[in-house]
C-alpha cells in the first residue's frame, strides 16, 4: 500500500507531488513495517523469492510454501486494490476513463514494472538478478551475528533503508519488483480492473522477468554471502589458543 501509493501520487499528480526519490521511500517505509507486523509471527518474508530460497536451502518445509505463497500474493493483490480505490477518481480523471499499459497516459507502471523501451529484455533480466542478489546478500548481512550483525530491533528499519538503496541505485531500468509477489498478483488486478491483457503482453512480455530474475538472484546472494563472507568469519576455538594458553573473552 505504502509503495503503490506512492507511485500513483508521483504519476497522477504529474510530478507536483512527489518524485523518484518519494517511490523509494514508500518502498522502503512499506518493508520496514511490513517485517514489524509479521516478522515475529511469519518471519516476514514479505517475498516470494527468499521464501523459495529458504525451501531450497531447507530453512523453510515446502509443505509450507503454498501457504506463504497464497498470504504475498493476496496481500499484494488486495494492496492494489485498495490504491486504485483510493486514487479511483484521480486515474479517472487523467486517463478520462481509458486505462492504457502504454502512452503518454500510461497508468498500468502504477501497479506493477514496466521497462523503458530502450531497455531489452536481457538487461531488465540482469537487473532484477543483480538487485535481488544484493537485496538478499544485504538482508543476511543484517541479521549475521557471527559477523557485525545489526542491533536487536533495527534490522527491519535497516532492510527497509537496503529497499530504499537498492531503489535508489538500481531502480531506471525495471523499478525494481525484486518481487514475484510484489509485481504479479497487482499485474492479475489490472488485467481485471480495466487494463487489459496487454499487461502481459508489453515489454515484450515483461511480465515473466519479475518472476524469474528474483528468484535465481536470491540464491546467488546467499552463495556470495556463503561463499566470501560466511565461511571466513567461523567463532574462534573454545579450547584455547595454538600456543596452549586460555582464550581471554573480552566485550
Amino acid at each position: 500500500v505504502f509503495g503503490l501509493s506512492s507511485v500513483a501520487q508521483v504519476v497522477l499528480g504529474r510530478g507536483e507531488f512527489g518524485q523518484h526519490l518519494s517511490i523509494n521511500l514508500g518502498f522502503g517505509i512499506g518493508v520496514t513495517l511490513g517485517i514489524h507486523a509479521a516478522g515475529g509471527i511469519s518471519g516476514a518474508h514479505l517475498n516470494a523469492a527468499i521464501t523459495i530460497t529458504h525451501c531450497i536451502l531447507g530453512n523453510l518445509p515446502w509443505r509450507k510454501l503454498p501457504a506463504y505463497l497464497i498470504g504475498q500474493f493476496l496481500g499484494s493483490f488486495t494492496a492494489a486494490a485498495t490504491v486504485f480505490g483510493l486514487y479511483y477518481d484521480a486515474l479517472y480523471n487523467y486517463t478520462k476513463g481509458n486505462f492504457t499499459v502504454t502512452g503518454p497516459n500510461a497508468t498500468a507502471s502504477i501497479f506493477s514494472t514496466y521497462p523503458p523501451p530502450y531497455v531489452s529484455l536481457l538487461e531488465g533480466f540482469f537487473t532484477e538478478f543483480m538487485a535481488t542478489m544484493m537485496l538478499l546478500l544485504g538482508i543476511l548481512v543484517i541479521h549475521d551475528e557471527k559477523n557485525y550483525g545489526a542491533l536487536k530491533g533495527t534490522q527491519a528499519l535497516l532492510t527497509g533503508i537496503l529497499v530504499l538503496g537498492i531503489g535508489l541505485g538500481m531502480g531506471m531500468n525495471s523499478g525494481y519488483a525484486i518481487n514475484p509477489s510484489r509485481d504479479l498478483p497487482p499485474r492479475v488486478f489490472t488485467a481485471i480492473a480495466g487494463w487489459g491483457m496487454d499487461v502481459f503482453t508489453v515489454g515484450p512480455h515483461w511480465w515473466w522477468i519479475p518472476l524469474t530474475a528474483p528468484i535465481l538472484g536470491s540464491l546467488a546472494g546467499v552463495l556470495i554471502h556463503k561463499l566470501f563472507i560466511d565461511i571466513h568469519n567461523q567463532p574462534a576455538p573454545e579450547s584455547g589458543d595454538e600456543k596452549g594458553q586460555p582464550v581471554v573473552e573480552t566485550s
